[in-house]
C-alpha cells in the first residue's frame, strides 16, 4: 500500500478529475458522494466524515509497478517527475458520473459551480470538523427533480442529461457495482446507452470511479498532446474531434503503446500540458 505522505494532495485535487474541492487555509476540502474529506500535505493526515479515506485516495494501488510500466515512455517519464505525488483518486461513482456529464463543453470553474449549485440544491448539509457542506445528492432526489430546479441550478441544456442519467440509476439501469466488476469495453458500452454521455465522458466516469486503468479520455487537451509528443505513433491522429469507431481505434492504438495503466498515462501528460500552458484549475 503506498503511504499518503507520498501523495501530493494539491496536485490531485487540482489535476481535472474532482470539482467539489476548496483549499481552506492548509487544508483542501471537498465532498464526495456522502462523504465529506478534509486532506493536509503538511503535517500529511487524511480524514472523513466516513472515517474512510483509503479508497478515495487509493492507498490500495501498486505504485511502483504502475509507475515503472508507464515510465517506458520518455514523456510520461518526464511527466511524472515533473509531479511524482500526482495520483489517481477512486471517486464515488454516482458523483463522478453526474460531474462529468456537466463537463461537456465547460471549463473546471463551471463546472464546480453547476455541481456546487446541485449539491446546495438537492444535498444534505453535513459538519465535519468545523466545515458545513452539502453532500452529494442521492439518484434518486436527481431523478425526481423539476426540470426547472434542474436549470436553476446553471446546469443549461445539461439538465436534461442529468434527470436521464439519475433515472437511469434510480432505475437500476446503471449499477455502479456491476460495472466496477465488468470489463472495460463492456463497461463503456453501458454507459454510452445514457444521454449526453460519449466515449470522452465514459472514459473519464470509468478511469476516475470503476477502477478501468485502460481508460484514456481523449479530449482537446490530450488530442492536442498527442499531436504534439506522438504524431509518428498516432499517425492518423488530426486536431478534428475524436468521435466513434476512431475513438475506439485510437484507445486501442493508446492502451497498445502505454500499456495497462494509460489512464495513469493520461493523468500525468494532461497535468504537464495543462500546467506548461498556465491554465487554471480549483
Amino acid at each position: 500500500m503506498q503511504k499518503i505522505d507520498a501523495i501530493d494532495i494539491e496536485d490531485t485535487i487540482n489535476s481535472g478529475q474532482v470539482f467539489l474541492w476548496n483549499k481552506i487555509g492548509e487544508q483542501w476540502v471537498g465532498v464526495d458522494g456522502q462523504d465529506i474529506l478534509v486532506l493536509k500535505q503538511s503535517p500529511s493526515s487524511a480524514r472523513s466524515s466516513s472515517g474512510e479515506t483509503d479508497n478515495f485516495l487509493r492507498t490500495d494501488d501498486d505504485l511502483d509497478t504502475i509507475l515503472s510500466s508507464i515510465s517506458k515512455d520518455r514523456i510520461v517519464k518526464s511527466a511524472v517527475k515533473q509531479s511524482p505525488g500526482l495520483r489517481l483518486v477512486r471517486q464515488d461513482p454516482f458523483q463522478c458520473y453526474i460531474s462529468f456529464i456537466c463537463s461537456s463543453n465547460s471549463s473546471i470553474q463551471n463546472i464546480k459551480l453547476m455541481l456546487e449549485n446541485l449539491c446546495k440544491k438537492f444535498g444534505a448539509k453535513q459538519e465535519f470538523e468545523g466545515h458545513t457542506l452539502h453532500t452529494f445528492p442521492k439518484a434518486d432526489i436527481l431523478a425526481g427533480a423539476t426540470m426547472k430546479d434542474l436549470i436553476g441550478c446553471k446546469l443549461g441544456f445539461r439538465a436534461k442529461y442529468v434527470k436521464a442519467a439519475a433515472q437511469a440509476v434510480n432505475s437500476g439501469k446503471i449499477d455502479f457495482e456491476w460495472l466496477k466488476k465488468t470489463d472495460y469495453h463492456t463497461a463503456l458500452e453501458s454507459l454510452k446507452k445514457i444521454l449526453g454521455i460519449g466515449n470522452k465522458v465514459a472514459d473519464c466516469i470509468a478511469l476516475f470511479s470503476l477502477d478501468k486503468m485502460e481508460a484514456f479520455p481523449i479530449d482537446r487537451w490530450t488530442q492536442r498532446i498527442l499531436l504534439k509528443y506522438y504524431k509518428k505513433f498516432f499517425d492518423d491522429m488530426t486536431e478534428k474531434p475524436v468521435t466513434g469507431k476512431r475513438y475506439e481505434k485510437i484507445h486501442e492504438e493508446i492502451v497498445k503503446h502505454f500499456g495497462p495503466y494509460a489512464g495513469y498515462s493520461q493523468q500525468f501528460l494532461f497535468k504537464m500540458e495543462r500546467d506548461l500552458n498556465k491554465k487554471n484549475w480549483l
